[in-house]
């Protein structure tokens, strides 16, 4: 599984890139059959609360899912967004058994 990460107007520290490739890493689990996974970093509205948004792409054989997340902190966006793309890969492993 290949990990892209990207940080939008800023500079990911090396402990934000481990902390993502870690929990990415866990989706494993869920699918085996991942085959890249890109995540994007960006910071929206500097001034504001909620505003580091994270988004993953995630390619499969046959389809790429999307994720994205907006919160007060890089770390929480990225745990949201792996939860929630936990839930999309067992549905299409799901529908993927059917046939």
């Amino acid at each position: 599984m290949e990990v892209k990460i990207q940080s939008i107007h800023f500079d990911a520290t090396e402990k934000l890139q481990a902390f993502v490739e870690k929990k990415v890493a866990k989706l494993e689990k869920t699918y085996e059959d991942i085959q890249k996974v890109e995540v994007q970093l960006k910071v929206v509205k500097p001034a504001t609360a909620n505003n580091k948004e994270a988004s993953l792409t995630v390619t499969v054989p046959g389809s790429t899912l999307f994720v994205e997340k907006v919160s007060d902190t890089f770390e929480e966006s990225i745990d949201l967004g792996v939860d929630s793309m936990r839930v999309q890969l067992q549905k299409f492993k799901e529908k993927l058994r059917k046939y």
